[in-house]
């Protein structure tokens, strides 16, 4: 596994935003294309209609049978209003849980790719039960019967991301991050002030780095100098070398004890503190 050890400055979490964000950063389908073999996508959720901001299927990863999930935003202004910016709509995660729920019957692993500024915010996703969708995915997640291993490849947004975010090992990109919130939506709450972005950046402890400390994410994977965007290939060599990695560690649990330690893994996170009472 590449692991990233890098010290922290004041300017670094809004950069490593920035490079999230970055334009020709490689999404979802640009890896796949480059590390999957026999990639055959599912479309629909079974109920309402299919979500282009969600792509998903089977596909072989080193001769080894995967279903695959992924966020996916657009290249183009077109591309991007047909796929809402890479924010799915409930039919979009009702996507996802069908292929779950296949890749589950079928014992295969599942990998998913997060990268999202969050869930769909409009009146419509509202009305097709949003938060039930996401709901829903977190809990089957937990006690699916087989590995899951979830990638940050860019942005990981809030309830959005969290919907394929249940995972028995959860990697990110060196320039990835994660956080509850962006950090203009942390500013605009907090100070009504766009210009506080970094300030809200360095608080919400989104980067690589800090994920890791606080146990959020269990494996950094590095990325080409300067950013994934400046080499797609060697990206993708990386990303499918740590995916293979995650996945041996699998190879001899039971499932008894995979979701044991699933429960364990996020049972554990966060740290709190008691102040007063009896």
């Amino acid at each position: 596994m590449n692991l990233v050890k890098s010290e922290r400055t004041n300017a670094e979490p809004m950069e490593r935003v920035a490079l999230a964000r970055h334009d020709r950063r490689p999404y979802s389908l640009d890896f796949i294309q480059r590390i999957f073999s026999d990639f055959y996508e599912l479309h629909g959720d079974r109920k309402y209609r299919d979500d282009p901001a969600i792509v998903g299927g089977v596909a072989k990863l080193n001769g080894r049978p995967v279903a695959i999930i992924a966020h996916q935003k657009g290249r183009d202004i077109g591309e991007r209003q047909k796929r809402s910016f890479g924010m799915p709509k409930p039919d979009g995660y009702r996507k996802a849980l069908r292929i779950m729920k296949l890749a589950e019957k079928f014992n295969r692993p599942i990998l998913t790719f997060i990268d999202t500024p969050g869930a769909y915010p409009g009146i419509d996703g509202e009305e097709r039960g949003q938060a039930e969708a996401i709901a829903v995915n977190l809990r089957e997640m937990s006690r699916l019967r087989v590995p899951i291993i979830v990638t940050i490849t860019g942005e990981g947004g809030s309830g959005g991301a969290l919907a394929i975010g249940v995972g028995d090992v959860i990697n990110i990109l060196e320039n990835g991050i994660y956080s509850v919130i962006s950090p203009e939506g942390c500013a605009a709450i907090l100070w009504k002030d766009a210009a506080m972005a970094p300030q809200a950046a360095e608080s919400l402890r989104l980067t690589a780095n800090d994920l890791l400390k606080s146990k959020v994410v269990d494996n950094i994977i590095s990325e080409p100098a300067g950013g994934a965007q400046n080499d797609w290939d060697k990206a993708s060599d990386l990303l499918a070398k740590a995916l293979i990695d995650s996945l041996q560690k699998f190879e001899s649990i039971s499932v008894e004890e995979l979701l044991v330690r699933r429960f364990n893994k996020f049972r554990g996170m966060g740290v709190f503190e008691m102040n007063g009472g009896s």
